[in-house]
């Protein structure tokens, strides 16, 4: 079942992220938990999920962003694509970020847009099955 985070979510959903950047499992400190209710009360903050059996198998971020050019129409920003390697190739990612596009479409938002740090050609190949190129812009980082 693809659907958004709930607020019991909390340690499934950092379970998953263990695997996303070799993550540790954060402790459930005040500042961790005021991040997490933070994310959970913000309307534009979307967190997806694919719930395989009461199991957190794969997910994504969807931000939906104001705008003051385009019309004033929203964009939407796609973060932290990851499936759990034991559910790869079921299509879970891919139908999590179906349902950030829905997301973004019922925002009238104008674009969306990812960025990956992989290098791997089989997850360009996915980014661009899913609808995403690379060809309309270049993305710059700053790491603070």
């Amino acid at each position: 079942m693809i659907r958004e985070i709930t607020e019991n979510d909390f340690d499934g959903l950092m379970k998953l992220y263990m695997e996303l950047h070799d993550n540790p499992f954060p402790e459930k400190d005040e500042k961790v938990m005021a991040v997490w209710k933070r994310i959970l009360d913000d309307k534009d903050h979307h967190i997806i999920v694919a719930d395989v059996d009461g199991v957190i198998a794969a997910s994504c971020v969807c931000v939906i962003i104001p705008n003051l050019t385009r019309g004033q129409r929203p964009y939407a920003f796609i973060e932290n694509v990851v499936t759990s390697a034991k559910f790869r190739r079921k299509g879970l990612a891919s139908a999590c970020l179906d349902y950030a596009r829905e997301i973004a479409l019922s925002h009238n938002c104008y674009k969306m847009m990812l960025l990956t740090g992989s290098k791997q050609q089989g997850t360009l190949n996915f980014y661009e099955k899913a609808g995403y190129n690379s060809s309309d812009k270049t993305a710059f980082i700053q790491w603070l």
